[in-house]
């Protein structure tokens, strides 16, 4: 744990210590939140708890949140993951609110907390509970109804969060009462103020905002001085943008739009300029980290890492930073795993999101490239105020375009540089003149492909002053009587770097080719090198005191971590220095052999990593070198699945005609307040009004053979991918598959099936229809889409012509087991539906599946229905390595097969996703540690479903590594139920 993570954190940019008397309140001005009265930049992730369902691993990503740069993380609740029942709610295990909060906090990082209501996210209903779906009022406004269904969460949300704010014993230093309403009703005026009526009630006294859904200037505050007929009661406004292009179908980066404005280079108006919010700071709730990925498509998650990836993000978040846009929060920093029921109908299982941190927790490229920006921004501490200063002239190219701002108070000047257009990739080489804080200066630079640069100028930084730099700072730390500062750019690109004194010092070049000149009129002394690998130089005298540059090119900066006062090099990640007398503990990760170096406080004689003494020598540069490589993981060996003995069962009794559904729910006559509705006449057989609202469904329905029985029409609701299958008399008839593939999926589907003269013969007979669920719309529209039917919505039994009377149907319906009612408390409302074998408890370990019949996965037969396939399989990772494995099915690189049939994966009794061989795109499931049991036996229960059509059966199954480093984080299996334990023996 660093020093600063030990401790109650308020304060700068890097959160800083203060004794626990202080309360430090957290205020605003024009440009910037300030903190215990201090302006603070606040640069930020996203980051949802509830997609990594073992909490140990929160640490993890707070960790590597923090060592890449982010002094801040956003976290959306969902209201629907705690909550399975109206009145019924739960904050332990992977719900525990109070223990991620309190990680942050450890680790260092502010946090905005994001509690909803409503919190949209690609989350089944937008993250409302199933129970709310069969509630009459209208969501997000002022009905009676839905409000007291509000203040039933937030009278339990939102205490958790008032015990975390700032001066309290946490680190949240904003919170969201809702997310994207860009409806102004009066009717939402109320509900807006009624919100933070109850923020406010409930002790929550941070800085209040709401999310605009793109920067509308919807929700204005009331006090921002701006005429507008509604606004709203919180003190910030904030919006979300995703500029920056898209990914085609073939998977190819699109050029994309120029990066926006918004903010002081904006035109004006609602959505440009400062306009919309003159005396609040400009935020940005959610800036495009990335985007979500689609069902049906060429699987874009790493296509999207590349669109927002280094060039990106340079571009667009520099512009951002220009626009003195000082609260920016990029959405997501880690996307994680959609399980179980999660998402939304749009999206499939894994919700990487071409994140900086992808969903096996590797780091991706672009997370060093954040990790440059946000080592930047905590180094320079007059960005949190900037204005407009006068315009720069560039001469040589007309593709370059600078923005120049200055800090009122210190007159530190940013250079922001950019393509003009910011969407071009050529190159450009020009000259910049400017007036400066230390004079006129002139100085070339140049710009490659998509990139941009990030240039300070009249900067002091720690007890030196920065004249100007073509090169970029990244980071700067005191150590002991030396500073130290750390400067990049593109490979080979020549740099210079001017700093002032009273009188020419003693310039020593330690490392690499770096020239330098004296100014005695100016008192300037310029350095001149091209980047390329880590040239080191000294520099003393001149009555400043010594300065070690670092000057690297990208590769090479890009290898550093910094803590308070400490700077470390080489390894694959730094988690936490601290100094404990003699020695410097540090923890992190090796991906291989790595070198150590680090720049340790004064009296550091001995290094630790990661417990283990490391060897070390002092460097020229005052540094301490590791003598010996840090170790690399272990080779790791996974169980042959492939070859593995499985037992399979059938799992769709429900579709026989003498299946016992005497403890079924009658379907008929609960209120329906769905969107769609059945024909005058029939019953209600949506889901929801039966308490089922996650995963599949099951009905059975009675009726007396006719000569009327020739077609069975259905209309059905399933989200995007959803299916149904329908049987009569335990016969497939046939199978309807909703679409995937479109942003806003098709989640309602009519299919008819053609039935046999079996159902018109005399006599009682049993369709029996099987309703694959893919979750709820969002509300994002203020529409109620939330409760659009899921399950049967109708079904006709009549002839072809539709001149005949329909056939009369008794209805019986069964969901998961207990619906509301959960039996597996710990996995949660999210875990089950109502599979045969998730009623049965198939899906656990501990099951005893000894007769079911023994095969191997290569010899699996295509059968109608749903077949259960179980296997275990031990694991032996080496203690102190971080592993994250996946479950494959089938080709890697194919998104697609020709085989239609459906897999639901259930690890040790957890639904980790949904696999749909003819949808696609997903192939490969990521499963955390804690869920995988990396020291012990393992449970893999796999239902597939299919039509039983040649061809349509599981593929080759098989573990890969995914994420392998020596380190990481301690990590205990997750705590949850066994078979034994839900279904005891009498």
């Amino acid at each position: 744990m660093s020093l600063v993570a030990a401790l109650l954190l308020a304060g700068a940019a890097t959160p800083q210590a203060l004794p626990l008397a202080e309360r430090p309140r957290v205020a605003f001005d024009r440009h910037s939140l300030l903190i215990a009265g201090k302006p603070t930049l606040i640069w930020s992730s996203e980051f949802h708890p509830f997609r990594l369902p073992s909490p140990d691993l929160w640490r993890d990503i707070l960790q590597k949140m923090k060592a890449s740069g982010f002094n801040t993380v956003a976290i959306y609740i969902d209201w629907g993951f705690h909550s399975p029942k109206k009145g019924v709610y739960d904050f332990t295990g992977i719900r525990d609110v109070e223990r991620v909060l309190t990680m942050a906090r450890e680790e260092g990082l502010y946090v905005i907390t994001r509690a909803g209501p409503y919190v949209n996210a690609e989350l089944s209903r937008g993250g409302f509970p199933g129970w709310l779906v069969n509630q009459p009022g209208k969501a997000r406004t002022d009905d009676p109804e839905y409000l007291a269904a509000a203040d039933e969460w937030l009278d339990r949300i939102n205490p958790i969060i008032a015990r975390h704010q700032l001066g309290r014993g946490g680190t949240v230093i904003l919170h969201q009462i809702e997310n994207e309403l860009a409806l102004t009703t009066p009717a939402q005026s109320r509900y807006m103020q009624h919100l933070y009526d109850k923020a406010r009630a409930d002790g929550i006294t941070v800085p209040i905002f709401h999310n605009d859904q793109g920067r509308n200037g919807y929700w204005v505050p009331k006090s921002s001085g701006v005429p507008l007929t509604v606004a709203g009661p919180q003190e910030l406004y904030a919006f979300d943008g995703y500029p920056g292009g898209v990914c085609g179908v073939d998977n190819v980066p699109t050029k994309g739009a120029s990066a926006p404005d918004w903010g002081l280079y904006g035109s004006g108006g609602a959505k440009g300029g400062a306009s919309a919010s003159p005396h609040t700071p400009g935020f940005i709730a959610e800036f495009g980290g990335g985007w979500f990925d689609y069902w049906g498509s060429n699987g874009m998650y790493p296509c999207n890492a590349v669109q927002r990836g280094t060039g990106y993000q340079r571009v667009f978040y520099g512009t951002n930073i220009a626009n003195g846009i000082a609260i920016q929060s990029i959405y997501m920093g880690y996307g994680g795993t959609s399980w179980g029921w999660l998402p939304a109908p749009v999206v499939y299982t894994s919700y990487d999101y071409g994140s900086a941190i992808d969903e096996a927790r590797n780091l991706r490229p672009k997370a060093l490239e954040l990790k440059q920006l946000g080592q930047f921004l905590a180094a320079v501490p007059d960005l949190a105020r900037l204005e407009k200063a006068p315009p720069v002239a560039v001469t040589g190219s007309d593709a370059v375009q600078v923005y120049h701002d200055r800090n009122p108070d210190t007159d530190a000047r940013l250079l922001f540089v950019a393509p003009k257009p910011s969407n071009a990739t050529g190159d450009a080489r020009f000259t910049i003149t400017a007036d400066l804080p230390d004079g006129r200066y002139s100085f070339a630079s140049e710009l490659h492909g998509r990139d941009a640069k990030l240039l300070v100028a009249g900067v002091d930084l720690e007890r030196q002053r920065l004249v100007y730099s073509t090169s970029e700072l990244q980071t700067t730390i005191r150590h002991g009587a030396e500073d130290v500062a750390l400067f990049y750019g593109r490979t080979d690109e020549p740099g210079e770097t001017v700093l002032r004194y009273a009188s020419p010092p003693k310039v020593t070049v330690l490392e690499g080719r770096v020239a330098s000149a004296f100014d005695p009129a100016k008192g300037d002394l310029r350095l001149t090198y091209a980047h390329r690998g880590l040239a080191r130089v000294r520099i003393a005298g001149g009555g400043r005191p010594p300065l070690l540059l670092l000057i690297g090119d990208v590769a090479a900066a890009q290898r550093f971590f910094r803590q308070d006062g400490l700077l470390e090099r080489g390894p694959t990640l730094v988690r936490h220095a601290t100094p404990n007398r003699g020695t410097l503990d540090l923890t992190g990760d090796s991906e291989g052999a790595e070198p150590l170096e680090v720049w340790a406080p004064p009296g550091i004689r001995t290094v630790r990593w990661n417990g283990r003494a490391v060897p070390v020598a002092r460097s020229a540069s005052g540094s301490l070198v590791a003598l010996r490589s840090l170790p690399a993981p272990q080779r790791l060996t996974l169980p042959d699945l492939t070859s593995a003995t499985w037992r399979h069962a059938s799992g769709s009794p429900e579709a026989g005609l003498d299946f016992d559904d005497s403890g079924w729910t009658v379907a008929g006559t609960a209120r329906n307040v769905a969107t769609i509705r059945p024909p005058t006449g029939q019953p209600n057989l949506g889901a929801d009004a039966y308490g089922f609202h996650d995963g599949d469904v099951w009905y059975r329905g009675r009726f007396t053979g006719s000569a009327d029985a020739q077609t069975a029409t259905i209309h059905y609701g399933a989200g995007g991918a959803g299916m149904v299958q329908l049987f009569l008399d335990g016969t497939l008839i046939g199978q309807h598959e909703l679409a995937g593939g479109l942003p806003r999926p098709i989640t309602t589907g009519v299919a008819e099936f053609a039935l046999p003269r079996q159902a018109q013969a005399p006599g009682e007979h049993v369709l029996a229809a099987m309703v694959r669920v893919n979750g709820h719309n969002w509300d994002l529209d203020v529409d109620d889409a939330h409760k659009e039917p899921r399950g049967l919505i109708s079904v006709s039994l009549a002839r072809p012509s539709g001149k005949s009377f329909a056939v009369p149907i008794a209805w019986w319906i069964q969901g998961r087991a207990g619906g509301e009612d959960l039996r597996d408390v710990a996995r949660g409302p999210s875990n089950n539906g109502g599979l045969y074998g998730e009623r049965m408890g198939w899906t656990l370990p501990g099951f005893a599946d000894e007769g079911w019949q023994a095969v191997t996965l290569t010899e699996a037969k295509p059968h109608a229905g749903t077949d259960w396939y179980r296997t275990s399989f031990d694991l032996s990772v080496p203690r102190g390595e971080d592993v994250t494995l996946g479950l494959q099915i089938g080709d890697a690189d194919t998104p697609r097969s020709p085989g239609r049939y459906r897999v639901l994966i259930f690890v040790n009794g957890w639904n980790m996703g949904q696999f749909v061989a003819n949808v696609g795109p997903q192939r490969v499931f990521p499963i955390p540690e804690g869920i995988l049991h990396h020291r012990g036996r393992n449970t893999l229960a796999l239902a597939v479903t299919s039509d039983g059509a040649p061809g349509n059966v599981i593929e080759p199954v098989r573990l890969v590594t995914l994420h392998h480093v020596r380190g990481g984080v301690a990590v205990t299996d997750v705590a949850a139920p066994a078979y034994r334990d839900l279904y005891p023996t009498p």
